[in-house]
């Protein structure tokens, strides 16, 4: 059971996409541990350099250069703040293209708990109106829920 391949993709052979695969270009900005572990951050509501840097594990020299890639993606913006007394400093906001990516941290985290259980107790993500697991889906532009047999990429599609 897997995705159907159709027009140049499917006639491509064994050619390696690099840069035309959206795929590879996206992992080129967010496919690090520590980037999508600053996302995930992120979408748990931290926005200072310090606090981040704390969360993710990682030395301030990672995360300065990670974050600087996710603002030049525009997947986070650098926005002004100061404390009384204090200098100006920046702290990291989403965007609304860094918003997108909430289905993939989802869908991470939604394989891990299923397939990587924490012995310690596992994380749920559940829906704030009625209490119902929320979960990542494929689902069609009409809201069909649908199966990865039935996933069409098409190579050759014009913008």
């Amino acid at each position: 059971m897997t995705v159907q391949l159709a027009g140049r993709l499917a006639r491509r052979g064994d050619v390696a996409l690099g840069d035309r695969c959206a795929v590879d270009r996206t992992f080129q900005v967010v496919g690090n541990r520590t980037a999508m572990l600053l996302l995930r951050e992120a979408f748990y509501g931290a926005t200072r350099f310090e606090q981040l840097v704390k969360r993710v594990g990682v030395t301030e020299a990672v995360a300065s250069q990670r974050l600087k890639e996710l603002v030049a993606a525009g997947v986070l913006a650098k926005q002004p703040y100061r404390e009384p007394g204090q200098r100006t400093r920046f702290e990291y906001v989403l965007t609304p293209a860094g918003h997108e990516l909430v289905p993939v941290l989802l869908g991470l985290l939604q394989w891990g708990v299923r397939h990587l259980p924490d012995p310690t107790g596992q994380v749920a993500v559940t829906h704030d109106g009625c209490g119902a697991e929320v979960r990542a889906a494929l689902r069609c532009a009409d809201g069909h829920d649908v199966e990865e047999d039935e996933v069409v990429i098409r190579g050759d599609v014009a913008r």
